[in-house]
């Protein structure tokens, strides 16, 4: 089973929850796919093992073969290459890899190079494997960062994705990857809000999801009432508690500060297979 533990928005608890369950199971990998603020290790605290080079195709011209024709500008949707009389620039920053340059190029002069965009990282504590992901600085494209952190997902354990916030590509990309989607919201205006985003994104992805209420004796019923009437079920509800604030600060994961609720976090198990498994069906 695939877990993806996603949010409408940022500071909600998603990677408190993240490494709740991992901790809480034991045996399950925990996958940090926030790549453009990678945070997990914070909490989990593994012993990193390897690092590898991510990096997306970009063109590169021979310039004796190019015949300054515009073939390739003409064709490129991202406006990431520019031919002039007698010159070829491009932009790597723009260019989203499709290959498309190289294959229309009537003179075969456009080849395509390996160019950095981050790394991955591996580790683990314990018995749980630990992935991450982490975009290098002034990057735009998370995707492929995202991709590589995917593919390192084990086919024989349980994988818990620490999806990146929002209802952008980038979360939808994680979602896509899971077999059931925990959201984490807040009962407050703004987490409902960015709940409501978050649970139509996954919904048009035909994911079964549940809910998670973090600082759940404050604020308002709106959010239960959400859930309620999208049919969401609401598989745990997490305390405003200032022993989980100050052991935060500390890089203290949540159930360690508060092992009171580890057992509410091993039941989560069975409720997101069950969630799976009729899914599937």
């Amino acid at each position: 089973m695939k877990v993806a533990v996603a949010s409408g928005k940022g500071g909600t608890g998603k990677t408190t929850v993240a490494t709740s369950l991992a901790l809480s199971w034991g045996d399950a990998a925990l996958l940090d796919c926030d790549v453009e603020g990678p945070n997990a290790h914070l909490l989990l605290h593994p012993e990193i093992a390897a690092s590898y080079e991510v990096t997306v195709p970009v063109p590169r011209v021979r310039e004796e073969l190019c015949a300054h024709c515009g073939e390739c500008a003409g064709f490129c949707r991202y406006h990431s290459l520019a031919v002039l009389s007698r010159q070829w620039m491009v932009f790597d920053e723009l260019c989203h890899s499709c290959g498309g340059c190289s294959l229309v190029c009537p003179t075969k002069a456009i080849f395509e190079f390996p160019r950095r965009i981050g790394r991955v990282i591996e580790g683990r504590r314990a018995e749980i494997p630990f992935v991450q992901g982490i975009l290098d600085e002034g990057e735009a494209q998370a995707i492929p960062v995202i991709r590589a952190v995917l593919r390192r997902a084990s086919d024989d354990r349980d994988v818990i994705l620490d999806s990146p916030p929002g209802a952008s590509c980038s979360m939808l990309a994680v979602a896509e990857a899971s077999d059931v989607v925990l959201l984490v919201t807040e009962p407050t205006p703004f987490g409902l809000h960015d709940l409501e985003a978050a649970a139509t994104a996954v919904s048009e992805l035909g994911r079964p999801m549940a809910a998670v209420i973090n600082r759940a004796d404050w604020g308002d019923s709106r959010v239960r009432r959400f859930c309620a009437a999208k049919g969401i079920p609401v598989a745990l509800e997490i305390p405003h508690l200032r022993k989980a604030a100050e052991g935060y600060a500390r890089a203290q994961p949540l159930v360690e500060s508060v092992p009171g609720l580890r057992d509410d976090f091993v039941a989560l198990r069975d409720q997101l297979r069950a969630l799976a498994r009729e899914a599937a069906a």
